[in-house]
């Protein structure tokens, strides 16, 4: 093969690399009373979800998705400001001018446009209901002593289609604000260590609330197994494991 074919094969490889990439995410179909919820796993803490002809993208980062072959957002959801969580880059590439955005205040400090979601407040976006819920470390801390996450700078969100409650958990341990939720369906919590969650954490908090479907996410290379194996004589929730490093 010539130098000049070599070149042509590299960049055709190159090129289709993030479609195959992308056509490769995992994604689940979830029954609610009001249509399918297809939820797509982007990676880390990267969810894509669509309902009843809407795009909800949460925490959007280009290190893990080709943003400019996903569908443009409906709504945006940020759970704070730290760059794995709020890409400007990311949001910009699938934000339109009608794109709703919900946020905290430290992601509105760097970030236009958006409503500002404190802990506790309630909307109703693109037909879906959305809490925010706080999301704070109440053990793992910097060297400085402060926390990776201190209380009031991020939120979680519970999503309500139909009648079917996910909570999307952000950077947070098992707070009592967590532990405390009532009817979740699906929970999404974060095992990153030492930033968010041990398994046990975890554990700890999912037989306190019990969601019917639990996925770790944003969980890097804590291992999954452990989480299950805490988990195996809880009946009532079903565990998860999807490509969510």
């Amino acid at each position: 093969m010539t130098k000049f074919g070599l070149s042509i094969c590299c960049a055709i490889v190159l090129f289709a690399l993030p479609l195959i990439a992308q056509d490769a995410v995992q994604k689940d179909i979830i029954k609610t009373s009001s249509g399918d919820l297809e939820i797509t796993f982007l990676g880390h803490g990267t969810l894509m979800m669509r309902f009843a002809g809407k795009t909800i993208h949460i925490d959007p980062f280009a290190q893990v998705a080709d943003y400019t072959a996903l569908p443009d957002a409906d709504l945006i959801l940020l759970t704070h400001h730290h760059g794995d969580h709020m890409d400007l880059e990311a949001v910009e590439q699938i934000r339109r001018k009608d794109s709703r955005m919900l946020l905290t205040q430290t992601c509105a400090e760097k970030l236009t446009g958006g409503t500002v979601m404190k802990n506790g407040d309630v909307q109703t976006v693109a037909g879906v209901k959305i809490e925010a819920v706080p999301a704070y470390n109440l053990v793992h801390r910097r060297p400085d002593g402060n926390p990776f996450h201190p209380k009031g700078e991020g939120t979680g969100y519970i999503l309500t289609f139909g009648k079917t409650r996910v909570y999307v958990g952000g950077d947070t341990e098992n707070t009592p604000e967590m532990k405390a939720l009532k009817d979740i369906d699906i929970a999404f919590l974060p095992m990153n260590l030492p930033y968010t969650m041990t398994p046990e954490m975890v554990a700890d908090a999912a037989k306190a609330f019990k969601p019917k479907i639990l996925y770790p996410y944003h969980f890097g290379e804590t291992d999954t197994a452990k989480l299950t194996a805490l988990m195996k004589e809880t009946k009532d929730v079903e565990i998860r494991i999807r490509s969510m490093k």
